[in-house]
């Protein structure tokens, strides 16, 4: 039997007490969500959604605890129908239990509706993690059962707070005589990790042949790349290779994003996370420059979750150098974020008059809808009216980039503007 002292560090320190769990104070805090749900002691089906090592598997074990349910844990990589019937009947035999499964976006849909039954039933209280948005990856069945938490990567200070705590508190680690000197390489090979930070820290102490550490940015960065694998599908290096490979794409070198989606290949990453992104990317960095790209990147997204490995990667390399090799426009997305700014600021204003719909005598009375004109009645399909709220009249939220096709757009608007607006 392992015992305390042979276990990982992170799982040494995994916090047994909601107080004791590092960030997320926006679920649980006092007052918040998840304090109020345990406080309730009526435990709904949870996914959490979240990067690696932000205390997703440690807030299962501490509403399991709470609830005083059986719990059980299956990881979707290797577990399937069969695991999920057999938790399903150990649960019916005692009343109810609560099930955790970790990265349950890796579950296909009927993996997922093999929990389904149960569920509804009550015989098992689902808890899943995933580092995948659940929209896409959890289908809508089990998503409308569950309630959705989001959990926040941990901030520097949160990181700080935590390896003093264990260097404090670890048995083990508080019988050495540890010294930071400097933590910023330590802060910052954690990427908000809260697992990777203590596997990080435990690594560099046992580097040391010595009880007597101190740790610099100069030491922990050669130990750390002497000792880490290139690339980790959960760690730093997936968020920077898929972060090079988007920056590629939208600097517009085919090549250099032929690299990175090799990388990323050989790496088995989820060919669905890559194809998402090219959908993001498409609308994001493209938008109306080559309306096609989002054509592109969204068939390359269905015919990837079709086809998957080891064909797909065909149809990543040909979306990925058919993006690179478009023209580039980020005018929706600077548009939408203006407006959203806008609404934010305003979303009080009244809605024009001649714009609102009018199912009654009375709204009719009222003049709702009556200056309103179809602008299809006109020539051009286009109306001399305003559209926007009174305080935003006149209010410019795109502006097309520069690009032959968004060029023509602009010209377009400018016709319309000097209409409307006479100038």
């Amino acid at each position: 039997m392992t015992g305390n002292n042979e276990k990982p560090l992170a799982e040494r320190m995994r916090p047994t007490r909601l107080e004791d769990v590092s960030g997320q104070e926006h679920l649980i805090q006092s007052g918040a969500i998840l304090h109020k749900v345990l406080e309730s002691g009526k435990i709904p089906s949870i996914i959490f959604w979240g990067p690696p090592g932000v205390g997703k598997t440690t807030l299962a074990r501490i509403i399991a605890q709470k609830s005083n349910l059986q719990f059980f844990a299956l990881s979707a990589i290797d577990s399937g129908v069969k695991e999920v019937r057999a938790v399903i009947d150990a649960a019916a035999k005692i009343g109810k239990a609560l099930l955790f499964i970790d990265e349950i976006h890796r579950f296909n849909k009927s993996q997922q509706d093999s929990l389904l039954g149960a569920i509804e039933k009550g015989i098992i209280t689902l808890i899943g993690a995933t580092t995948e948005n659940p929209s896409f990856e959890v289908n809508a069945a089990l998503l409308s059962r569950c309630q959705v938490y989001i959990l926040k990567s941990l901030d520097i200070e949160n990181l700080r707070a935590l390896y003093k705590k264990c260097i404090a508190e670890d048995f083990i680690l508080k019988t050495k005589k540890i010294k930071i000197i400097e933590d910023d390489a330590l802060l910052y090979f954690s990427g908000g990790d809260a697992r990777k930070l203590l596997n990080v820290l435990e690594l560099v102490i046992n580097s040391f042949e010595t009880d007597d550490i101190e740790l610099t940015n100069e030491n922990v960065q050669s130990i750390l790349q002497s000792k880490q694998a290139t690339y980790d599908k959960k760690g730093e290096m997936h968020y920077d290779v898929i972060s090079a490979f988007i920056k590629s794409i939208r600097g517009s070198d085919p090549n250099a994003a032929l690299y990175y989606l090799a990388l990323m290949i050989q790496a088995g990453e989820d060919p669905k996370f890559i194809a998402r992104r090219l959908v993001i990317l498409s609308s994001e960095d493209i938008g109306n420059a080559n309306p096609t790209a989002l054509v592109m990147a969204n068939n390359c997204f269905q015919a990837v979750t079709l086809i998957g490995y080891p064909e797909c990667d065909l149809i990543l390399a040909q979306t990925a150098i058919y993006l690179a090799t478009s023209a580039k426009s980020n005018a929706s997305y600077l548009a939408i974020r203006k407006a959203q700014k806008a609404a934010a600021e305003m979303s009080d204003l009244p809605i024009p008059l001649h714009l609102r719909n009018a199912p009654t005598n009375l709204m009719k009375q009222l003049n709702y809808g009556k200056e309103y004109k179809y602008a299809h009645d006109y020539e051009g399909n286009f109306v001399n009216i305003e559209f926007l709220p009174e305080k935003l009249a006149g209010t410019n939220f795109y502006e097309p980039g520069d690009n032959p096709r968004e060029n023509e757009i602009r010209q377009q608007m400018r016709r319309w503007w000097k209409a409307k607006y006479n100038y």
